[in-house]
């Protein structure tokens, strides 16, 4: 029956590729996982993925942490993505120290946002002065949904960021400038809309510090 569902990764339609994946997560086998975690490189449909990642999880970390960190150099973007995404389900940290500056800083936008929230999930505590850093080099970086990511994964490290924010201000970059505002009001408002405290950071920018 495995067998069966393995050759179905490859079927053309996708629910019957879903129902596939869906079996082999029910029975997880570690046998199966090599094909389970390339097949998330070439799978088009995102529920099917998201299936994938599922299945995954199912077995035992030891197996799956190692092989997804091996995806993380991938030449293929969505092979990055989809093994930071499921390292991120999983939670173990054993997969820390993969998750490098050069994930975190990848010019493709929906790897380096998938690395950002998954560097949230995994840091240790005595490192997220380091990963702070770094993710505020990004500022000011991509569109709307791009930045939103970035201030969510910057908020998700807490008030330790304040002085990085802080510094971020004062960049000569306006974008960068707004940025930054835009996150320290989300950090003191988790509630507030992006789309305000973006709004609000170009009114401070605009018309001067707060006094």
């Amino acid at each position: 029956m495995i067998m069966q569902a393995l050759q179905a990764l490859e079927n053309s339609s996708s629910s019957v590729r879903l129902q596939a994946v869906m079996a082999i997560g029910t029975a997880p086998d570690v046998a199966y996982l090599d094909r389970l975690v390339a097949r998330c490189s070439a799978e088009p449909d995102f529920y099917v993925r998201d299936m994938l990642t599922w299945a995954i999880t199912r077995h035992p970390a030891a197996e799956t942490v190692p092989r997804l960190v091996a995806e993380l150099t991938s030449a293929d973007p969505r092979a990055r993505s989809q093994a930071l995404h499921t390292l991120s389900k999983i939670g173990d940290r054993r997969a820390w120290p993969a998750i490098t500056r050069e994930l975190l800083t990848d010019a493709d936008d929906e790897v380096a946002r998938t690395a950002w929230r998954t560097a949230v999930v995994l840091v240790p505590d005595e490192d997220v002065e380091r990963l702070t850093a770094v993710l505020v080099t990004q500022l000011g970086r991509g569109d709307r949904a791009t930045r939103l990511s970035l201030s969510r994964a910057l908020v998700g490290l807490g008030e330790t960021i304040g002085s990085a924010l802080a510094a971020a201000k004062t960049d000569t970059d306006p974008a960068v400038r707004d940025h930054a505002l835009a996150t320290e009001r989300l950090l003191r408002d988790p509630d507030a809309g992006f789309e305000l405290a973006v709004e609000e950071a170009k009114r401070i920018v605009a018309l001067g510090p707060e006094r």
